[in-house]
């Protein structure tokens, strides 16, 4: 894993309220699968702001992965809000999450609206790609 890892115990960067052990770091780890679109979001969310860009690429769908990724050091990542989703449950192959992220860079603030989509093949949920706006 790249970047920074939080500690077991701190709380998760997604914004959950649980700690980075019990949420996001199982996924990152490669311990769990994640169960639902936006558990999968959520995960990126925080392998964006931990610096993982191994575990993106990996999470990212075949079809949309970019061959490389690099992240900005200079952009801190420090809030997700989940705006809403539509299916992306357990039993779902597709779904779809919007969210809000916060940063902060050399620029100042800025945030993120994105509407992601999702699919899940073989079991594994994946990120296809989405609509930033808002």
């Amino acid at each position: 894993m790249g970047g920074t890892r939080p500690a077991d115990d701190a709380r998760c960067p997604c914004g959950s309220g649980d700690t980075f052990a019990d949420c996001c770091g199982r996924y990152l780890t490669g311990a769990a699968a994640t169960p639902t679109a936006e558990a999968l979001m959520r995960s990126r969310y925080t392998a964006f702001a931990t610096g993982d860009a191994a575990y993106l690429r990996a999470t990212w769908h075949s079809s949309t992965r970019p061959a490389r990724l690099d992240l900005d050091e200079d952009v801190r990542w420090v809030r997700l809000d989940v705006l809403g989703t539509q299916a992306g449950g357990p039993f779902d192959d597709r779904g779809v999450v919007e969210f809000v992220a916060h940063h902060r860079g050399p620029d100042g603030r800025g945030r993120l609206h994105e509407t992601s989509r999702f699919v899940r093949e073989g079991g594994r949920w994946s990120y296809v790609d989405g609509d930033v706006g808002g």
